[in-house]
């Protein structure tokens, strides 16, 4: 499963491995169900999240022994979820083990593609979330992505599930094979050409954009002497390209409050891009000096001035759950930067450039349904992240392939400035035009066509989606009843 996701694009194992998994799952009893989908989370998160140890081992100081346990137990909390998937799905078809043509159709059709896209959505916000490895993302460039304007990522989640499903019955009963491959041809076939709609609306001309790309090594980012040459890195950047239109720093470029360098070096750099007619988005810390509480924040210099504030945090990343217990332990909990608070849900949009901005950081962009509250009104979507903390694994090239998933969505280019990689520019549909190389100083220029307009997914969100798969289960339920 994990080979179906960046780097390697392997699409149609997204389909093979959950089909089957399902064909597993049929015969068992559900407590058998449960330790075979744990298993099977095993394998599927134990390889994709792997840069889990990469954070905590090299980044957070902790021995490989340590590391290894503490992502084991990472891992062996997130196979729960097909666990229980499977624990459930057989749990529902037990009641017909007596006609197993029905139990298996119902099964592969209807209960096991409806659980999986819901158990994807309960993943994607219990405990704060963490919707990595979803189904849908992993067919972004594949026929089945063309539903995501439509129904967004658990609506390919659920397309890609229901394909395994027909895939599976196939193999089971190949007297159906020919229902089924008419059913693919349908599904696969009306999704390319949703695909090919254009549900938003180019507006006036593009703008020229510079993304930035420090790669300042995550080990002395934080350092107090690593200041002064960060802000000349980033300000050389900047003034080889100051006939762009926007310059996007990544993440927390500046690693210093704003109040430390408002009357220095942020003046100087809002003069600058105000000579130049450029506007300039910055990543950096902010601090509420009556409250002391500060904020993972961009800011935007030029022709408007304001703030964004992270709202979504990341556990054990912005913040340390219970601080109290954890703090000290080791010196992963001691991160510099880890006790972040988040902003406000409701923010208003930055201006760039002439146009609203629909800003996230880091991992916010891996939640669909909170990027989608920047639209219709902003008319491109910008990500500023710092996945340095990952070093050279799978979890940078996921990362991106996620990002472009909400360009996807939202009908919109999506501009990607990252300070170790991969920094990107997506258009619209989800193509990546082009990015930086990993792990150099670099400058992504390029250009950028706002946009207006509302998908259907921006409109309607998640909604459709979870309340179909609950009707698809309260169906079954009735007829189980009966």
């Amino acid at each position: 499963m994990p080979f179906a996701f960046a780097p390697y694009h392997l699409f149609p194992l997204a389909i093979v491995s959950p089909a089957l998994l399902f064909l597993a799952w049929l015969p068992l009893a559900p407590v058998r169900a449960f330790w075979r989908g744990w298993l099977f989370g095993l394998g599927m998160f134990g390889v994709g999240v792997s840069w889990i140890f990469v954070s905590i081992h090299k980044f957070g100081s902790a021995s490989i022994p340590l590391a290894a346990l503490f992502t084991l137990l990472f891992v062996s909390v997130l196979a729960l979820y097909p666990a229980l998937l499977g624990y459930v799905t057989t749990r529902l078809l037990s009641r017909w083990r007596g006609d197993w043509r029905l139990t298996a159709t119902l099964g592969l059709l209807a209960v096991m593609p409806a659980l999986w896209t819901l158990f994807e959505w309960w993943r994607g916000w219990f405990l704060t979330g963490f919707p990595w490895l979803n189904l849908g993302v992993s067919q972004i460039g594949a026929p089945l992505a063309g539903l995501a304007p439509v129904l967004g990522e658990y609506g390919v989640s659920w397309a890609a599930a229901f394909s395994a499903g027909l895939l599976a019955l196939i193999l089971l009963r190949p007297v159906c094979r020919w229902h089924c491959l008419a059913a693919l041809a349908l599904l696969w076939g009306g999704a390319w050409l949703a695909g090919r709609v254009e549900w938003t609306q180019p507006v006036d001309a593009p703008i020229k954009v510079a993304l930035l790309q420090g790669n300042v090594p995550q080990e002395i980012k934080w350092l107090p002497e690593q200041l002064q040459p960060s802000l000349e890195l980033y300000t050389g950047l900047t003034a080889q390209h100051w006939d762009s239109d926007l310059v996007i720093w990544p993440e927390t470029a500046v690693t210093a409050f704003h109040h430390q360098l408002k009357d220095g070096f942020i003046s100087y750099l809002r003069q600058a891009a105000m000579d130049h007619d450029t506007d300039l988005l910055v990543g950096l810390p902010i601090i509420d000096q009556t409250t002391g509480r500060y904020y993972n924040a961009v800011m935007s210099l030029g022709s408007h001035q304001g703030f964004y504030r992270k709202h979504h945090l990341v556990p054990f990343g912005d913040f340390l759950p219970f601080e109290e217990q954890l703090r000290g332990l080791i010196a992963f909990f001691d991160l510099p930067m880890s006790s972040f608070s988040p902003g406000p849900l409701e923010q208003p949009l930055l201006q760039a450039a002439g146009y609203k901005v629909g800003i996230s950081i880091c991992y916010e962009d891996a939640f669909g349904y909170e990027v989608i509250r920047t639209l219709p009104e902003a008319a491109f979507l910008v990500n500023v992240s710092n996945d340095a903390w990952w070093g050279d694994s799978f979890g940078p090239h996921q990362h991106l392939q996620i990002a472009a998933m909400r360009a996807l969505e939202g009908g919109r280019m999506l501009l990607r400035s990252t300070n170790t990689g991969i920094t990107a520019i997506v258009d619209h549909r989800g193509g990546i035009v082009s990015t930086a190389p990993q792990f150099q100083v670099a400058a992504l220029t390029g250009q950028a066509q706002p946009r207006q307009g509302a998908t259907p997914y921006v409109t309607w969100g998640n909604l459709p989606v979870v309340v179909f798969m609950t009707g698809v289960l309260g169906a079954v339920l009735l007829r189980r009843g009966r």
